[in-house]
């Protein structure tokens, strides 16, 4: 080991875990252990409601097409610089084929939700076909507070990077709903959290809201699931942590089966997305996925 790599060795000991992070990691075990599979793990402050007439999901105002513009040459950037500096360590991206397969018509993808940085990983992935010239970029469907909570540049990046925020506005997701329907129908990628809240670097997959799925069924198109597994690498974050080591996993699509009514299809689909995720994690980390809720009925 050279004398750098010692002393960054050195460096990365002395670090103490972020107090925050811990109560984060203790809340998640807790959820787990009650099955609140969908529950908020962070400490997040009160959502600002967001109404119809404070967000332009499809980009009809002129301003907004132009910092939309700037957000994404930006973004990019950010999330290769990221990678650069291995604050986001990409170790492999399987499947690409899969999404080749799908990349002409409009879909919803699925990811676990882990980080922040979950969705650049899955960006960086994807560069090669979106933010390139061909006028195709990734969608995200995002919390309503994400969208409205934050003020100054941050919240300007989350309102300007194609977002699709949800609301508690009756009148807003209408427009949301129009929305999605309209970017599918011309062919878009749109991102939704099918685990919804985010739970810090918890590597199982949950079992999934209907949402996505409904989002699908009714625009008649597939569902991309992408599962993410992680390896702890040398390097230590600034919260005390390993930085993770990703493997973008993208599996084959899923398609409603016309035979079948919308009820049904929704199942049936967040089924097989659920259990292609289960395959990955068993596969990668080589052991079978029990949740603790499981050992404490058993």
């Amino acid at each position: 080991m050279s004398q750098a790599e010692k002393s960054n060795q050195q460096n990365n000991q002395q670090i103490e875990k972020n107090p925050q992070r811990l109560k984060v990691l203790e809340r998640i075990t807790e959820y787990e252990k009650k099955g609140w599979w969908s529950k908020d793990v962070e400490d997040d402050p009160p959502t600002i409601p967001l109404t119809p007439d404070k967000v332009d999901y499809l980009n009809k105002k002129l301003s907004n097409k132009l910092a939309t513009f700037f957000v994404n040459i930006g973004a990019k950037r950010f999330i290769k610089n990221l990678v650069k500096n291995n604050q986001m360590i990409i170790k492999e991206i399987k499947g690409l084929e899969n999404y080749e397969a799908v990349q002409n018509s409009g879909v919803i993808i699925t990811c676990n939700h882990f980080n922040a940085f979950d969705n650049f990983a899955i960006h960086y992935a994807l560069f090669p076909y979106m933010y390139n010239g061909s006028g195709k970029v990734l969608y995200k469907v995002i919390r309503e507070g994400n969208y409205t909570n934050f003020p100054g540049l941050y919240g300007f990046f989350f309102r300007h990077c194609n977002t699709l925020p949800l609301s508690a506005n009756f009148s807003t997701m209408k427009n949301f709903m129009v929305a999605v329907k309209t970017l599918l129908g011309r062919g878009e990628k749109i991102l939704v959290y099918a685990e919804q809240g985010m739970w810090w670097n918890y590597r199982k997959p949950r079992p999934l809201t209907a949402g996505a799925f409904k989002f699908a069924v009714e625009s008649k198109v597939p569902v991309l699931p992408i599962f993410i597994t992680m390896e702890d690498s040398d390097l230590i974050d600034g919260d005390g942590f390993p930085v993770q080591k990703y493997t973008v996993n993208i599996l084959p699509a899923i398609y409603p089966d016309p035979s079948k009514n919308s009820k049904d299809n929704i199942e049936e689909m967040k089924d097989k997305n659920y259990q292609a995720w289960k395959k990955v994690y068993e596969d990668f980390y080589k052991t079978p996925l029990v949740y603790a809720t499981e050992n404490e009925a058993e």
